[in-house]
């Protein structure tokens, strides 16, 4: 019986038999990419082109002459390989997300991985992306590393990329140019179809976060509200300030009882006299633009991640006016935010009562502020940036005690889950954050020696599987309401209310006023009675409720 050939002698075989020129593997490889990893942009397209098989054919040819026209470019014996092994990979990996989980990976979602932690992170590597990126990217990937390229000599070696790239480049213009009309229009009003193409949209991600990157590397720090100081309010003779700003994580306000949702997340709340402001609408659909933005003086339309590096922002301003200002984190950082500012990370503690695998819950914050309330001397805001919602594995981010909807989703595999096991385990977090709250105002109301309030605002919402999408990052101009409409909450104890003169009534009437994160930056200023020019009265939301201040 004959034996079977040694694995190298296979190997051997294997080469031989794939001798390919550097052309033909990158066309093979983008034919391949094109296939395999466009599951999302192959049914946009279907659904676009309905009913026009023809415009169809010719706007895919389009594209696969377009990508192969650049990607030719890289058709050179000593670099295809590489190059087409790391198209593939990437292909593999941001195929799964945007296939199984509707997430785009552009330029915002680029900055989001790039400033993550490896704890958030790993939740995101399964089983299922694991065998998906083995199927679709490193067997093929091991197959391209088989292949024998056939050397060309000097003078063709450097003219058939270029060559291959005109004719790639004429060919999608002829095709595109045969039913231009038609072709813009469907770009003008479905961006979601070229997003989703793979790996093009995430190679445009790649390059704009690198020019992004590259433009705010010498940035200089811009000044803001230079003129500001406290108002009456503020004398010797008053108690100190406590206010506390809660950066809540992925909430979403249609899951907050307070809102009108049927389910009971906001037990606690219930119970207490908050204002919550139903209408409000974030800057980003991601913590790494939401988050900068909404602490900036700058609105959602002029935003940009240079202008928030440049510029101080509204915690600037508040310690230039003599507050004493810190930034306490359960996150992933915080942005850039608090670089002028006293700033302590919770997430890395080894509390065992609250922290497991890497990760800490948010109770990890309340002992932490009931020692630190106790020794303030000082007019002084506090920031909490919560894990809050933060998924998939939402069922990591409450402690056993308050997994009270079931059955709940118990892992970050969301196909091993029903919808409504996924919805529940997303509420169990709301219900804890609705635990968090409530007890620091009951913290607060309980010093008297103190004039205390609380300010809850979430940075952006997140998708439960509506319309197929999960999680969030969607860019904003295709973002669903589950991603931008965010909860808002305020509570003032009474001292804190009669010293600012802050009509509470009059606040409460307001809860239903559209708002946004570009109401933040002032009404914190208007909150506080910090006078400066930089603030503008009319995005203040308490500038209609306040009447001249006085001390307490």
């Amino acid at each position: 019986m004959t034996s079977l050939p040694a694995a190298p002698a296979l190997l051997a075989r294997l080469r031989a038999a794939l001798r390919l020129s550097p052309l033909t593997l990158m066309a093979l490889t983008v034919l391949f990419t094109f296939c395999a990893h466009n599951a999302t942009f192959w049914s946009i397209g279907a659904d676009v082109f309905s009913g026009h098989p023809l415009s169809f054919a010719g706007y895919m040819l389009a594209v696969f002459a377009l990508t192969l026209g650049a990607f030719s470019l890289f058709a050179l014996p000593w670099v295809v390989k590489p190059f087409a092994i790391f198209i593939v990979m990437l292909g593999a990996c941001t195929s799964y997300y945007m296939d199984s989980l509707g997430v785009i990976i552009d330029r915002d979602m680029i900055q989001n991985v790039m400033v993550t932690t490896m704890a958030e992170s790993r939740h995101l590597i399964t089983l299922s992306f694991v065998s998906h990126v083995v199927v679709f990217g490193v067997l093929p990937a091991l197959l391209i590393a088989c292949v024998t390229v056939v050397p060309h000599g000097l003078i063709r070696t450097a003219l058939t990329p270029v060559l291959a790239c005109v004719l790639g480049f004429a060919v999608a213009a002829g095709l595109l140019y045969a039913d231009l009309k038609s072709y813009s229009s469907i770009l003008r009003e479905r961006k979601d179809f070229m997003s989703s193409y793979q790996p093009g949209g995430p190679l445009v991600g790649a390059i704009r976060y690198a020019r992004m990157m590259g433009r705010s590397a010498n940035t200089v720090l811009v000044a803001t509200g230079e003129d500001a100081m406290r108002g009456p309010a503020y004398t010797a003779e008053a108690k100190p300030v406590l206010t506390i700003v809660v950066a809540g994580e992925t909430a979403r306000a249609m899951n907050f009882s307070l809102n009108g949702y049927d389910v009971p997340t906001n037990p606690q709340l219930a119970q207490l006299p908050v204002t919550s402001f139903t209408q409000v609408y974030s800057c980003g659909t991601a913590t790494a633009t939401s988050l900068p933005c909404m602490f900036s003086k700058f609105t959602r339309d002029d935003y940009s991640y240079e202008a928030a590096l440049s510029h101080e922002n509204v915690l600037d301003v508040i310690a230039r006016a003599g507050l004493h200002v810190e930034w306490w984190d359960n996150n992933t950082g915080h942005k850039n935010i608090a670089d002028r500012i006293t700033a302590r990370n919770f997430a890395t503690l080894e509390d065992p009562a609250f922290c497991a695998d890497g990760e800490c819950i948010d109770g990890i914050f309340l002992q932490a502020l009931a020692d630190y309330a106790d020794s303030i001397t000082q007019d002084t805001v506090l920031v909490l940036h919560q894990i809050g919602s933060h998924g998939p594995t939402y069922h990591l981010r409450f402690p056993a005690g308050f997994e009270r909807f079931t059955p709940d989703c118990q892992t970050a595999e969301f196909k091993q889950c029903t919808p409504a096991e996924i919805i529940a385990a997303y509420d169990n977090t709301i219900l804890y954050t609705d635990e968090i709250l409530a007890r620091i105002i009951t913290l607060l109301e309980g010093h008297a020696t103190l004039d205390t309030a609380m300010l809850y605002i979430s940075d952006h919402g997140e998708s439960l599987g509506e319309g197929g999408l999960y999680l969030h990052g969607t860019p904003f101009f295709m973002a669903p309401a589950t991603q931008i409409h965010v909860p808002m909450i305020l509570w003032l104890s009474k001292r804190y209310a009669a010293r600012f003169g802050l009509d509470t009534a009059c606040i409460t009437a307001q809860k239903d006023r559209t708002l946004s994160h570009d109401n933040l930056f002032h009404s914190l200023l208007g909150l506080l009675e910090i006078q400066t020019t930089a603030r503008d009265p009319a995005l203040d939301v308490f500038a209609a409720c306040k009447t001249p201040a006085k001390a307490s």
